[in-house]
């Protein structure tokens, strides 16, 4: 499940990899795919002969800047989403997904002139690809959020976890990455956010970060100490784990010390 942590190992491996490189040909066979009125034969005419100049992310979304002012690339690995360029791959950490070489799973891919390749491949077909993606529809990024944007974007009546999650309050926080905050925050993924004091949310701030620096230490967003089973008990306390529906996902959180 590809959320902030696996994009940017995404990101990274196409600034390495995939820069300077000129396209010499578009692969877009799935027009489902394409969105945001996006078309192959509009790819076709956008980006050959560019080359691939920046590699940059926002929340879950990869931009690609391409030479001559040419269109910026959006790349979004929805659930199942990763990035291979030649022998390398990056992306989703492949715990829910196959990694099995499947043709029809390659989405989305760029021919260069060297004979190299980068293709989207995509198992469950949730990801995406536009040009000239509306970065401003995305909330500040969870590696750079304050606190001061954190409290207002708090002040809501929705469940603190469904406002976490909500991109256009705060970009790059998935399932997962929530859970494990909340968890080591001790706030109830199911509390309305505006009743959280400012202990509460400064907690939540703080567990942000914790959370985004352990889990990118660690290899991935799957990778917290929160366990993802029901009556687990809870590593903090011991106490059995509830497994509810927050937001409309599936979460774990401890009925003792998440309140």
């Amino acid at each position: 499940m590809p959320e902030l942590i696996e994009v940017e190992a995404a990101r990274a491996l196409v600034e390495s990899r995939a820069l300077g490189r000129t396209i010499e040909s578009v692969f877009a066979p799935d027009a489902w795919y394409l969105k945001r009125g996006l078309t192959a034969a509009a790819l076709d005419v956008a980006l050959p002969g560019r080359s691939l100049v920046a590699a940059r992310r926002r929340g879950k979304l990869m931009l690609v800047d391409t030479s001559g002012a040419g269109p910026v690339l959006g790349l979004h690995l929805g659930m199942s989403g990763r990035v291979l360029v030649g022998d390398e791959a990056a992306g989703d950490p492949l715990v829910y997904a196959s990694n099995r070489s499947v043709p029809a799973w390659r989405r989305f891919g760029l021919a260069f002139t060297d004979g190299g390749s980068l293709f989207l491949r995509d198992p469950r077909r949730l990801g995406a690809v536009e040009l000239d993606p509306d970065e401003a529809r995305l909330g500040p990024d969870a590696t750079e959020i304050t606190q001061r944007q954190l409290a207002t974007i708090l002040a809501s009546a929705a469940p603190v976890k469904a406002v976490l999650m909500n991109q256009a309050r705060v970009a790059g926080l998935g399932n997962l990455l929530v859970d494990e905050t909340l968890w080591r925050a001790g706030v109830d993924p199911a509390r309305r956010a505006q009743t959280l004091d400012t202990d509460a949310r400064r907690r939540v701030h703080r567990a942000i970060r914790s959370t985004l620096r352990s889990a990118t230490r660690r290899g991935g967003s799957h990778t917290g100490d929160l366990p993802r089973e029901l009556d687990a008990p809870c590593p903090r306390d011991g106490a059995p784990l509830l497994r509810r529906t927050v937001g409309g996902r599936t979460t774990y959180s401890c009925p003792k010390h998440q309140v």
